[in-house]
């Protein structure tokens, strides 16, 4: 192969498979029994952008409540936005419908967040795991559909004879690898995972984590990885994103969002992850948020942030900031230059103090 062919087959690689651009889902606040009528909007997501690049896990952290299960479902097309697109290999799958829609969701599969919820308790893991190919036939003929299934289970790390147990008969974590299982049923190329390990023990969690990685090198997936475990989102993802209150705070490599955080709501939550040596857990900088979480149905003009930021001026009550690489780091060779939304971000040593 030439080296412009090379190159070309480089940047074909690095072309994203998915494109998400000022993503919006207000969902209306009404008032009245019989005549209803719009009052106001709860503003779960307000205007992100994303790339997520073939063999890929982009993790998505944040508190309860800023938008990342609503972005998870706008992603699976399960609620239409409100504006924005999302493009997948190009192609804007808010505006599919029919068959069209069903093709795509073939190739993006969700792993939820409760295992105990997830499953239906009516059916055996066999129907469970095997429900997809009765809604794409052509993926497994009727008569090769145990086989696959029994490989699924066999992949996921479960026995293949239990293809006749029901979900009541697995632990959280075995549930969790049926869930995974069905979601690899279709052969997809993006996995979104709501949460997958949040309600799982540690220990448990650890192996369900070790086990997405293992499949993402198998069938080459592209994770987008919610969660609010700022370690797990460490260990398994290339690049994070951070959110607060319907927006996107900071966005970059894991190095650059661990070791060089600029956004000051990024250096608070990295700030009470628990350290296990105790000498670095002394001279530790925590950082206290004062107040609460604004209201999405009210959030605050400017910066959303601004309410709980020690940093606060009155341009962040003005000016909404552009989720870009800072100007002052813009020429930076180190991790610290990196897309973060703040008018006055800068680096801070957030997780131990020096």
């Amino acid at each position: 192969m030439s080296e412009e062919s090379q190159r070309t087959e480089q940047t074909e690689r690095r072309e994203p498979i998915l494109e998400v651009r000022d993503l919006v889902k207000h969902f209306p606040l009404t008032q009245g029994v019989l005549f209803k009528r719009q009052v106001g909007a709860v503003k779960a997501v307000d205007g992100i952008s994303f790339d997520l690049y073939p063999g890929e896990t982009l993790g998505i952290v944040g508190e309860s409540g800023c938008g990342k299960s609503t972005v998870a479902k706008l992603l699976m097309n399960l609620e239409a936005p409100t504006s924005g697109t999302i493009r997948y290999k190009g192609e804007d799958i808010t505006k599919l419908s029919g068959r069209a829609l069903k093709a795509v969701r073939r190739n993006i599969q969700m792993v939820f967040q409760d295992p105990y919820t997830s499953l239906n308790p009516r059916m055996t893991v066999g129907d469970i795991i095997g429900e997809p190919f009765d809604i794409h036939p052509e993926v497994a003929p009727k008569g090769d559909r145990r086989r696959k299934v029994q490989e699924l289970l066999d992949v996921v790390g479960l026995n293949p004879e239990y293809v006749n147990r029901y979900p009541h008969q697995f632990s959280g974590g075995q549930r969790q690898r049926i869930g995974i299982a069905r979601g690899l049923a279709l052969r997809p190329e993006i996995i979104v995972a709501d949460e997958p390990v949040s309600a799982l023990d540690v220990s448990v969690q650890a192996q369900v984590v070790n086990l997405m990685e293992r499949l993402q090198d198998e069938f080459g997936l592209s994770y987008m990885f919610i969660a609010h475990d700022l370690s797990i989102v460490r260990h398994i993802s290339d690049r994070v994103g951070v959110m607060y209150l319907g927006k996107m705070a900071e966005i970059g490599s894991d190095e650059e969002i661990y070791e060089h955080p600029t956004h000051p709501y990024t250096q608070a939550l990295l700030s009470a992850v628990p350290v296990p040596d105790p000498e670095a857990e002394g001279r530790r900088e925590r950082i206290v948020l004062e107040g609460d979480v604004p209201s999405p149905a009210n959030p605050p003009s400017g910066c959303r942030f601004r309410t709980r930021c020690w940093k606060a001026e009155a341009r962040c009550a003005e000016e909404v900031p552009l989720l870009a690489i800072p100007t002052p780091f813009e020429k930076a060779e180190s991790g610290v230059a990196h897309p973060s939304a703040c008018h006055f971000a800068e680096e801070r040593a957030a997780v131990v103090a020096a």
